[in-house]
């Protein structure tokens, strides 16, 4: 079953955005929301209509802060909450404290430098991750009460930064892998992510320094090239770190083919808007 349900979420009056929630999440764990954006509302303009969540891509800067004070309504946080940092396609995992809340929500250079993951164990802070393609990862340790982000493009997933995530939440908070919950949220397919040797041969030294089986991750394209399961990669990262397998959520949504509902950095040639990833656990 699709873990990222579609759902109608109000922002303001008379103002609506689409968006996927993690419902299962959220129906079991009190005050946590969780999900990720669709490119459905907010302000806009064409080729980054119209929910585009992100500073970096020459937005209009109004627009976007119109759009992540809709998301923030909507999802009932209060704006001053909204947190997020500046991605780098690295491995750098940040630990968000209460004085850092809000940073980056209104530009670029007050947002939390050169970290492609955000751990937290603050109630009222909502944590916020941008994408285009690349995977998101969602983390909850419901018994300990840390959540966290994480943004992996070929780059991290590479980097691990999908194991250097479990491992601050273990040695930071004390959680234990086996309660942490993780979702792998919209992305590029495997169906769409064809790559050449500059990206294969780094995953499979990946795959082989971690004797993780391929199955499919890479399937033969045309000479030289192989079309990639990102997801999977990270999937396998995931269990490796001590999740079990049963507490990991894999979506079905491939940001390519939906070009309805989302931006598409490879379908768009590189002109296009961002979707956010977010979590958070409100105060109670």
């Amino acid at each position: 079953m699709e873990p990222f349900v579609r759902t109608e979420l109000q922002a303001d009056k008379g103002s609506n955005i689409t968006a996927l929630e993690l419902k299962h999440w959220m129906k079991k764990i009190p005050n946590l929301s969780a999900g990720f954006t669709t490119r459905i509302g907010g302000a806009s303009k064409p080729p980054y209509d119209s929910m585009n969540m992100a500073l970096h891509v020459a937005d209009e800067q109004e627009a976007v802060v119109h759009n992540r004070k809709q998301l923030s309504q909507a999802v009932g946080f209060p704006f001053e909450s909204y947190t997020c940092a500046e991605q780098v396609h690295g491995k750098h995992v940040h630990i968000v404290t209460a004085s850092e809340a809000g940073k980056g929500r209104l530009e670029r250079e007050d947002a939390i430098q050169d970290a492609d993951a955000l751990v937290t164990n603050e109630e009222g802070v909502l944590l916020q991750s941008y994408y285009a393609d690349c995977v998101p990862l969602l983390f909850v340790d419901p018994v300990r009460k840390v959540i966290g982000l994480a943004h992996a493009g070929w780059k991290g997933t590479v980097l691990g930064i999908a194991v250097e995530t479990v491992q601050c939440m273990k040695e930071r908070f004390d959680s234990d892998p086996k309660d942490i919950l993780a979702a792998i949220g919209p992305s590029i397919g495997s169906c769409c992510y064809e790559v050449d040797e500059r990206v294969i041969n780094p995953v499979k030294e990946l795959l082989a320094g971690m004797e993780i089986e391929d199955k499919g991750i890479l399937k033969a394209a045309s000479q030289g090239r192989a079309m990639l399961d990102l997801r999977e990669i990270n999937r396998q990262l995931l269990i490796k770190a001590g999740i079990l397998t049963s507490h990991i959520e894999c979506t079905t949504w491939c940001t390519s083919c939906h070009s309805d509902l989302f931006f598409s950095h490879r379908r768009d040639g590189g002109k296009t808007g961002r979707m956010a990833s977010w979590i958070g656990w409100k105060k109670g």
